[in-house]
């Protein structure tokens, strides 16, 4: 049995789509007010998109497995981090320079990379390390690693230089580390997809779906119960957690046999309370569906000290989440998207950037695509 999960109705009003699914610059989603909060509301107007060819190299290693992104205000740049195990080059970040603006976006330019460091200043050993998310805080760059399951690898929240000379490592809670029996911890390769810092520094990370003492993954009929850890970012403690109610999976795969599932891939910090998430979805025969939910954590249960929220018979609020987007409600046909970033186009106007992971093979896209954010 599931504790008793208390869910907050939502209002998700989609308006201003093209009715003919034709996404053309300009078209327009407005969400004026998510989960019935009119003081949320947000509206996303469709810049285009762009894919760096799956040729590309960076030196003599090919760009890709792009898995996170973070905007940085000093350069008007962005960092995107790979998920490469540290099998093609050693685990790293690239400089990425989006050539955006209110016309649409028009180029992505691969600068510098620099090669994160493990805790005794060394280049990462092949296989030590899962990269997936990254994001620039007051006084340092924060980065994830999914760990490995299968070696009984936990996952962990770094600090690193823009170097990537590592400075401190933020404390796991209890529960989050892999066992032998799969009795308690992360799942292998659903862990810490999703990072984000809020403007007062605190850190949060969440899993991409529910750990094993918490419940089963998604399925066609039913959710999964991700976690959502926060931290002090001045002491580097864990302060809650919070249930992020993953949704069922949206698509049966139209491939014989094939698999399916969805998860937590991405979220971004709009205040100290609201925060923005992708869920990524996969159904062999069809393709990946790609839904953006505004999330407030405002009342939410702090779940830190429920060992198993599959088995708790306390009352559990979840956090507040609202559909704000659907990539293929308008038109657009999405690759692995697993980054997320909010910046500054060049002439000034507020985006969000979407960018996929290829996985390194050339039947995906290193794709971009660009809203501004209007209101």
């Amino acid at each position: 049995m599931l504790g008793r999960l208390l869910v907050t109705a939502s209002l998700t009003i989609l308006s201003n789509i093209a009715s003919a699914h034709a996404t053309s610059i300009g078209t327009t989603v407005d969400t004026p007010c998510p989960f019935g909060d009119c003081a949320g509301g947000i509206s996303l107007s469709y810049l285009g998109e762009f894919t760096i060819p799956a040729e590309q190299l960076d030196g003599d290693v090919p760009v890709g497995g792009l898995s996170g992104l973070t905007f940085d205000p000093t350069t008007g740049h962005y960092i995107a981090i790979s998920d490469d195990r540290s099998e093609k080059a050693p685990a790293r970040f690239l400089d990425l320079d989006i050539d955006v603006s209110a016309a649409g976006i028009s180029h992505v330019t691969v600068g510098k990379r620099v090669v994160l460091q493990d805790k005794d200043g060394q280049p990462f050993a092949p296989r030590n390390v899962d990269p997936e998310s990254i994001r620039i805080g007051k006084d340092a760059i924060y980065w994830s690693s999914e760990g490995d399951a299968k070696t009984l690898v936990p996952p962990f929240v770094r600090l690193t230089s823009a170097e990537g000379v590592f400075l401190r490592e933020l404390k796991l809670p209890e529960g989050f580390a892999p066992t032998a029996d799969k009795s308690t911890g992360i799942r292998d390769n659903l862990a810490f997809e999703a990072l984000a810092v809020t403007p007062s520094g605190d850190v949060f990370a969440g899993l991409e779906a529910a750990l094993h003492q918490d419940g089963p993954n998604p399925s066609l009929t039913t959710g999964s119960l991700s976690r959502v850890i926060r931290w002090d970012g001045a002491t580097g403690e864990p302060n809650a957690q919070f249930v992020y109610p993953v949704s069922a999976i949206p698509q049966v795969a139209t491939k014989a046999n094939g698999g399916n599932d969805n998860g937590l891939s991405e979220m971004v910090a709009l205040d100290d309370h609201r925060l923005i998430v992708v869920e990524r979805s996969f159904a062999q025969g069809f393709g990946n569906t790609i839904r953006l939910f505004m999330v407030d954590i405002t009342d939410a249960t702090d779940v830190s000290s429920i060992a198993s929220l599959a088995k708790s018979d306390e009352l559990i609020v979840p956090v507040r989440k609202s559909q704000i987007l659907d990539l293929r409600a308008i038109g657009l046909m999405p690759d692995n998207i697993e980054c997320m970033a909010i910046g500054k186009a060049k002439d000034g106007i507020d985006v969000l950037i979407l960018a996929a992971d290829n996985n390194f093979s050339d039947k995906q896209k290193n794709q971009f695509f660009a809203f501004q954010i209007k209101r």
